[in-house]
């Protein structure tokens, strides 16, 4: 039962695809893809510029159709969720965050609790402690008091990021979450990331450019083909030299050194 009264489908699936198509124009993205997110998993989506990585992660969140199959999250189909109730269930950290108005950092991250609150009902000390864990988490302690117009694009990344972790749910959807920011909070940021899925009860969805730190830090990926495929699997099974030259039209050279594995363009 939730914590509004409806009933969840049991899944063992946080979201699933079936023989998903999608295309913009006559133009096809993805092709009968079918996929799901188990929790315990940090998946990573790879391909170059405009290859489908946001519209797929658009469908997901129900933000558009899909043009063929059905998508599902916790076992039921997207339409059939109430949008508070859904909120609760996966939460979704668009490209570009735009801020209008002057508002604290800790109001903004606050946003992310209104799922689980109740009709009429204020933010509660609780709320206000997991929005300030939130704000730690992505190394955001003494900003809360400050207004969220004059932070940098990637400050202001950090407290989206704070947001969507504030709301909690048990699946995260991000679109180039480190996209803005510098090597140390991408890394800081990617590793809070995994830590949350390592307890086995949450599951996350990435986009993401480096090759190196989807390799370093996804379990699974899934690779966007020219052709409107997708390759798809653990990282150390799919993330191969050959798969990744043909997805991004440039050869790839996959090198061990240490313990670690590189990727580099030849």
């Amino acid at each position: 039962m939730s914590a509004a009264g409806v009933d969840v489908v049991p899944s063992s699936a946080l979201i699933d695809c079936a023989r998903v198509s999608l295309s913009i124009d006559a133009r096809t993205l993805v092709r009968n893809l079918d996929f799901r997110i188990l929790p315990g998993e940090i998946w990573c989506m790879l391909g170059p510029n405009g290859v489908g990585k946001t519209t797929l992660l658009h469908a997901l969140c129900g933000l558009r159709p899909v043009q063929a199959g059905a998508v599902r999250l916790g076992g039921k189909a997207l339409a059939e969720w109430r949008l508070a109730d859904a909120a609760r269930q996966r939460g979704f950290l668009p490209q570009a965050v735009h801020d209008a108005f002057s508002a604290s950092v800790l109001d903004v991250v606050m946003m992310g609790r209104y799922p689980h609150v109740a009709r009429w009902q204020w933010e509660g000390e609780g709320d206000r402690d997991a929005a300030l864990a939130a704000l730690a988490a992505v190394d955001l302690s003494g900003f809360a008091d400050r207004d969220v117009v004059t932070l940098s694009g990637g400050e202001r990344q950090r407290v989206a990021i704070a947001a969507l972790l504030a709301q909690n749910p048990p699946l995260l959807l991000l679109d180039e979450p480190v996209s803005h920011l510098d090597l140390h909070h991408q890394v800081h940021v990617l590793h809070n990331l995994r830590s949350m899925v390592d307890g086995g009860q949450k599951g996350i969805l990435f986009s993401v450019h480096d090759l190196n730190l989807a390799a370093r830090f996804a379990s699974h990926a899934l690779i966007f083909m020219p052709d409107g495929g997708v390759v798809q699997g653990p990282v150390a099974e799919v993330m191969t030299e050959d798969a990744l030259s043909l997805a991004f039209g440039h050869r790839v050279s996959r090198v061990q050194l240490g313990d670690r594995i590189l990727f580099l363009p030849e």
